[in-house]
């Protein structure tokens, strides 16, 4: 895994997509700062990588595809959401992105139920973060909290450039 990584690209094509009826209202208004977790993916991706989009949608599927395929355009390799990942009725972001998905990165998603259950407990059952790739592109999907970005993005920053390596081969 090593060699991999070393001969792995250092940076990559990303793009962020926020699902959340509140943070989209307040971006209708002009007030996209109260989207936390999309800025926090934002400016800890681009420190390494080029984030070539970033929209904040409400929790509606049709959209979640849209803002997919826009940002695939743009030549993301590798797209993070944030968002919707929850049980609740307005939770749609699995329910969309698994039917898309040609393969699932399911270690990804076991990885990050388990970290959260050595810092949550069993309240870490609610977590449905998920990865997979869709048409080419590397999909990571999860939750809406700043904390849970951050968790997110300890475990999938460091290989992002490996991931797209294999990606591509």
């Amino acid at each position: 895994m090593e060699e991999h990584q070393k001969s792995s690209p250092h940076s990559v094509k990303v793009g962020v997509i926020t699902l959340s009826d509140s943070k989209y209202q307040d971006f209708l208004v002009g007030n996209a700062d109260t989207d936390l977790s999309g800025r926090l993916l934002t400016d800890a991706l681009s420190d390494v990588h080029q984030v070539v989009g970033y929209e904040i949608i409400p929790d509606d599927p049709q959209k979640l595809i849209s803002a997919l395929d826009a940002i695939k355009k743009a030549g993301a390799e590798v797209i993070v959401t944030t968002g919707g990942t929850g049980i609740g009725k307005r939770d749609i972001t699995i329910e969309t992105l698994k039917p898309l998905f040609g393969k699932e990165l399911d270690g990804f998603g076991e990885i990050f139920r388990y970290e959260s259950y050595k810092e949550l407990g069993t309240g870490a059952i609610l977590s449905r973060a998920t990865a997979g790739v869709y048409s080419s592109t590397l999909i990571f999907a999860l939750p809406g909290s700043p904390n849970a970005v951050e968790l997110g993005l300890k475990i999938l920053k460091p290989e992002l450039g490996h991931l797209v390596r294999h990606l591509k081969e």
